[in-house]
C-alpha cells in the first residue's frame, strides 16, 4: 500500500480506495463518511481526497472488537 505524506510532516495519507479496502466498503462510502464528518479528509492541489492514516486507524479500531473466546 502506497501512502502519501503531507508536506512538512511525516503523516501518511491514504486514498479513498485504500481506506475502502481496509473497511471492505466501496470508495464512494468513504467519500460519504468524509461528507458526513465521520472521517476527516484533506484535498490535494488537484482536488483529490486523502485521509490521515492515524485517523483511519482510530476509526477502524473503534469499530473492531475482539471475539470473546469464553462466549
Amino acid at each position: 500500500m502506497t501512502a502519501f505524506a503531507v508536506r512538512g510532516t511525516q503523516e501518511p495519507l491514504l486514498t479513498p480506495g485504500q481506506v475502502a479496502a481496509m473497511f471492505h466498503v466501496d470508495p464512494k462510502t468513504v467519500t460519504r463518511w468524509a461528507h458526513a464528518g465521520r472521517l476527516g479528509s484533506l484535498r490535494t492541489p488537484g482536488g483529490h481526497r486523502r485521509f490521515k492514516e492515524s485517523e483511519v486507524m482510530r476509526l477502524l479500531q473503534s469499530l473492531t472488537t475482539e471475539a470473546n473466546p469464553n462466549r
